[in-house]
């Protein structure tokens, strides 16, 4: 048994005995320890508590790490995203700055079409080194669990495409990493005006073969005016419950048209976006155990309104935080961001973000019993800060990369 006794903490952030989703108030409560010390044995948080109650032998040799002027909290749990994707799309972000809408675009063939077209012509091989990147670049950044979505395929083999690349990665990496299939991310020019066409498609062509190859462990489906309505999503849901896939949906992003209500009707992990929302939407996800994930990056990116974070908490919700991190309306994985943005614009504080961003994320992946505290026997994924003199600092300086190192089943990344 391999053990590391990290010592001399400036604080511990985000200790817990035990672990659950918080919701309203709950989500303000961040327990910590000063002069704290930690132990991992393994890849497994193992003991922890004050250097007061160190003991100054440990049955045998430990290797031991000074962490003096360093905040240590667990690492981010970025729960949507979809970083499989195939090149990038500023020539849009052009057209948005000369005032063409998210809708607009996505009518000429821009926006979703545009990063299909990108990945039918870009190969596995090539796909899965681009992703290699991303996944590299957000690990330093903090992030130690994440969830990929498929849907810029759009066709059965780009869909299997996507998802195989998500299943090298999840082989390759140490990040814990779930897979989520969004066939029903909008529909192909082909299929504009035969929607059923395409739902078949998915029902009786992609979803045998995802479930037969174990490619993805949730079904999203963008709903919306314009892409699916309601109805249509829960057929697609239905069917992917029945090959034991869990819905984690896209709904209320650009407008409200029932997808809160239908969603948690599904059972659904997550409700994502989330930034049009009526008061019968907020009292019935705050009535319910779905939770609902905020995306703060993509409406700064795209100039909306963004998610009423503040309403939802004080009617009591379960809100967790996600980059999105995709080319056309969230390019960046950076967590730290989001947590920023997610204080400045949506008035959280700074202890709300973190567990938003950290337990509530793990739990809207379900990793909640393994990861997003600093709990005994959960993985040791955690986060070194850069000295700073307070939390709060963290989300303060947004414009400066405060992460010394970054933990991931107890080995720091490199």
């Amino acid at each position: 048994m391999s053990s590391t006794v990290i010592t001399n903490i400036k604080q511990l952030i985000g200790t817990r005995v035990e672990s659950h989703p918080l919701r309203g108030k709950e989500l303000a409560n961040l327990p910590s320890i000063e002069d704290a010390y930690l132990i991992i044995e393994d890849n497994e948080i193992a003991e922890y508590g004050s250097m007061l109650h160190l003991k100054t032998t440990i049955g045998h040799q430990p290797s031991t790490i000074d962490a003096t002027n360093q905040f240590i909290l667990p690492a981010w749990c970025d729960s949507h995203t979809h970083l499989v994707f195939a090149g990038s799309r500023e020539s849009e972000f052009v057209d948005k700055l000369k005032g063409l809408t998210y809708s607009e675009i996505n009518a000429k063939g821009g926006g979703i079409l545009n990063s299909a077209k990108k990945l039918n012509e870009t190969s596995e091989n090539e796909l899965f080194n681009q992703a290699w990147k991303r996944l590299e670049e957000v690990s330093k950044l903090g992030t130690g669990a994440i969830e990929i979505k498929s849907g810029y395929g759009l066709t059965l083999d780009a869909e299997l495409k996507m998802l195989r690349v998500i299943k090298k990665l999840k082989e390759k990496s140490n990040l814990h990493i779930r897979s989520t299939f969004l066939g029903a991310h909008t529909f192909p020019l082909e299929y504009r005006e035969n929607h059923r066409g395409y739902i078949d498609l998915i029902i009786n062509e992609m979803l045998p073969v995802i479930a037969k190859e174990k490619l993805a462990e949730y079904i999203d489906v963008f709903c919306e005016k314009g892409f699916f309505n309601v109805e249509e999503m829960e057929r697609i849901c239905k069917a992917g419950m029945g090959y034991g896939l869990k819905p984690k949906l896209h709904v209320n992003q650009l407008n409200s048209i029932g997808g809160i209500q239908s969603g948690i009707g599904l059972g659904a992990i997550s409700l994502d976006h989330l930034e049009t929302m009526t008061s019968e939407d907020i009292h019935s996800l705050s009535s319910s155990k779905t939770i609902g994930t905020l995306l703060p990056t993509a409406a700064f990116f795209l100039r909306m309104p963004f998610q009423p974070a503040r309403e939802l908490i004080d009617a009591g919700c379960i809100i967790a935080l996600a980059s999105d991190y995709n080319p056309g309306s969230s390019p960046s994985g950076n967590m730290n961001f989001v947590l920023s943005l997610s204080c400045v614009q949506m008035k959280m504080l700074p202890e709300e973000a973190i567990n938003a961003a950290t337990i509530n994320g793990a739990y809207a992946m379900e990793f909640g019993n393994d990861l997003g505290s600093i709990t005994i026997g959960k993985k040791a994924n955690l986060i070194f800060t850069k000295p700073i003199p307070s939390l709060a600092y963290l989300p303060y300086a947004f414009g400066t990369n405060l992460i010394d190192k970054v933990m991931i089943n107890g080995n720091f990344i490199h």
